[in-house]
């Protein structure tokens, strides 16, 4: 038996393009059903976030320390010691405005877990919306979304990103809502999400562009009549994007404009990601499940596809391949493309459930998926979690208002997804103690965060990688011979070295400067032992102390 073709305004079958004839709208759960799949489905992908305050991943507590000193501040006197905020147009802000508001509810761990799940809900919420907006009616298919949401993409913590990509399927949804209403609506909405997108990261306007784009074509090549007005219609699609022009060039950001380049190697890796978390076999049996299923619906023309995919498909693939590795010093630009198309590539399709064995089978590949992808998380981060609690141990052991240097035992460490979290860790100094942390993000043009004078100096401004022991132990008493680091003569500027990437045992890399105090397993703490007095300014010092006992 042959699908039925979709309504042309809305949709075409997977088959429209064989001749096929239209038999009948393909069947699905009903939306109560759907609702409460979806609120299951949310409570399940939920589970590590909130079992685990501190996730492992690589930048978010980092993150997370610059929304607690923006809600601190000016409050906390040794974090306005060591830093201050400096406010402009900034494609990187949505975290930074709605995280320190819940800070003062419910604290910094509590808010983190609820901007993360807001993420979660406006991904899988957007997903579902747009594929509304496309076929008509409410779909099951779009829940296919939760398994994803935990993705490689994810694992950099990449939080403002995430928001993004939620919010640009609900703008997609709206432009297409309202393609056919009154024209001026669809522009004013348009340009108010752009902005909206702008200050969640720049790439995500970029996405909604690509969704626009895609969606726009597929008009064009579908549309009757004369082709310049069509045309002309076309062209204006991209209107709305205009705010980002000024937008940009008053930003700060517009000044690593500069910082590019492209890379060959990495675009396999960038549509693993989609699917790749920390255990290879269970990305491929997800991706297994996925491609299985995806084809026995197809053979047995239950799965129907919106004309719209074939565009978004060549679009998302042009620009994929066309786009730098690194955009305004952002690193990972490309690879994070495929982890937000996905989701709508999921929202232009639909399944016929009319059997009961479609019914069943759908359910089954939906809660296998999600037990997969959520167990494999849990079970990671409860491990990975033994080291998260031994490093917040440790900074109990640092006295507040304290300055932290942070260096590398291994220069390939992070390189693995269970370092990811490690990375920026001591970050935690800067929520538990208060501490002036040097990996902490305070780069112009990316964050609002800066260190005041002269602890500038002191702090890593170029979202570099930290030093190597080697590179300690070469400044410690003469500064770098290529150029000043803000590790140079180390001693006398912090009082306190987290050594990463090594193992619990590890020698003192230098007993006469520096004392252990805690350590991990990949991680140890440890102490600057302060140089005493040079021994004729001791002298000087204990012949002032006689004069004045005398007298």
């Amino acid at each position: 038996m042959t699908p039925p073709i979709l309504p042309a305004t809305h949709s075409t079958s997977a088959h429209a393009h064989h001749g096929h004839p239209p038999e009948r709208r393909p069947h699905d759960l009903r939306p109560w059903q759907i609702l409460l799949l979806f609120v299951a489905c949310l409570g399940l992908v939920s589970i590590p976030i909130l079992t685990h305050p501190i996730p492992p991943l690589s930048d978010y507590v980092n993150h997370l320390a610059r929304m607690h000193v923006i809600a601190s501040i000016p409050g906390d006197q040794d974090l306005a010691r060591f830093y201050t905020l400096k406010w402009s147009i900034l494609p990187n802000l949505m975290m930074d405005l709605l995280v320190p508001v819940i800070d003062k509810v419910v604290g910094i761990y509590t808010a983190g877990e609820i901007y993360t799940l807001m993420c979660f809900a406006l991904i899988a919420g957007g997903t579902m919306t747009l594929n509304r907006t496309l076929f008509g009616v409410w779909s099951a298919l779009p829940l296919l979304a939760f398994p994803l949401l935990y993705s490689g993409v994810f694992l950099i913590g990449v939080m403002n990103y995430y928001f993004g990509i939620g919010l640009a399927l609900f703008a997609l949804s709206a432009w297409v809502a309202l393609r056919d209403k009154w024209w001026p609506w669809r522009y004013l909405v348009s340009a108010a999400f752009v902005v909206a997108l702008f200050f969640c990261h720049l790439f995500t306007a970029g996405i909604y562009g690509i969704g626009i784009l895609a969606y726009e074509l597929n008009r064009l090549r579908l549309g009757r009549g004369p082709i310049w007005p069509r045309i002309g219609v076309f062209v204006s699609g991209g209107l709305p994007f205009l705010p980002i022009v000024p937008l940009l060039l008053a930003s700060p950001t517009w000044g690593l404009s500069g910082q590019n380049y492209w890379e060959p190697q990495g675009k396999i890796a960038g549509i693993e990601l989609i699917f790749n978390v920390y255990i290879d076999h269970v990305a491929v049996a997800v991706a297994a499940i996925f491609i299985v299923a995806g084809v026995w619906a197809a053979r047995h023309r239950l799965l129907y596809v919106h004309s719209f995919m074939l565009p978004l498909l060549l679009v998302a693939g042009l620009v994929y391949l066309a786009m730098p590795r690194v955009v305004f010093a952002t690193y990972m630009a490309d690879q994070r493309l495929p982890a937000a198309i996905v989701f709508m590539v999921l929202a232009a399709m639909r399944v016929d459930l009319r059997h009961r064995f479609a019914r069943r089978g759908f359910a089954v590949v939906l809660i296998l998926m999600l037990a997969v992808r959520v167990g494999e998380v849990q079970v990671v981060w409860d491990r990975l979690s033994q080291w998260t609690v031994a490093f917040r141990e440790s900074v109990t052991h640092i006295r507040p208002g304290s300055r932290v240097l942070v260096a590398y035992a291994d220069i390939q460490g992070g390189n693995d997804p269970t370092d990811l979290g490690l990375m920026h860790a001591a970050c935690l100094a800067m929520i538990e103690k208060s501490s002036l942390v040097t990996t902490a993000f305070t780069v112009e043009g990316k964050q609002v965060l800066r260190a005041r004078k002269p602890f500038n100096e002191q702090v890593d401004t170029e979202d570099g990688t930290p030093p190597q022991t080697e590179q300690l132990l070469i400044t410690e008493e003469d500064p770098t011979p290529d150029g000043p680091r803000y590790w140079d003569l180390w001693p006398s500027k912090f009082d306190y070295v987290y050594l990463l990437f090594t193992e619990r045992g590890a020698p003192n890399p230098d007993s006469d400067r520096l004392k252990l105090i805690a350590e991990g397993e990949r991680f140890q703490l440890y102490e600057v032992v302060p140089r005493p007095p040079a021994p004729a300014l001791l002298s000087r010092h204990v012949g002032r102390d006689v004069t004045s006992v005398s007298r």
